[in-house]
């Protein structure tokens, strides 16, 4: 399994994908050791039809906590996350849950961009301008989170 310690946004995006791996191929459960590992997660935790694993949840938390902690302590990544807020802000209207976080909305994005690619669908310039900022902000999050400074408070689990 990817590790989150590694790169923690691409940790989320793969609990996703194998989320939604399982949802379509159930029978791919047993394929491998990890597949079966997280089916029985998702039997355990009651998210076999939707919803997200504890981990990615936990996961997510975390490097949101990071994202409040860069963004009330540094002016410069404050002003790339306001750069990104438009944009942010339309795809959260997008959605059933307009009050989720930024971070999970640069998330999302990079997610459905990664199934119009799997689909061999186009995606409009805007779109790949959106996605390079989130890109970006998402890894420069992992790298903060992976190698904390020593002002900033150690990431459990490392």
């Amino acid at each position: 399994m990817r590790s989150k310690r590694d790169n923690i946004a691409e940790y989320i995006l793969y609990l996703w994908q194998m989320e939604d791996y399982l949802r379509a191929f159930p029978e791919q459960a047993e394929a491998s050791q990890e597949l079966h590992e997280l089916n029985e997660m998702m039997h355990r935790e009651g998210i076999v039809e939707s919803g997200h694993l504890q981990l990615a949840a936990n996961a997510l938390n975390e490097i949101e906590g990071l994202h409040n902690e860069l963004f009330n302590e540094d002016a410069m990544y404050r002003a790339a996350v306001i750069r990104l807020q438009p944009s942010l802000n339309l795809l959260k209207a997008k959605t059933d849950r307009p009050t989720m976080s930024d971070i999970e909305a640069c998330l999302i994005l990079l997610y459905q961009i990664m199934l119009l690619h799997l689909q061999k669908k186009e995606i409009t310039p805007e779109t790949a301008s959106v996605q390079e900022q989130a890109t970006k902000l998402l890894k420069f999050l992992s790298k903060i989170y992976q190698n904390p400074t020593p002002t900033l408070p150690t990431r459990e689990g490392k």
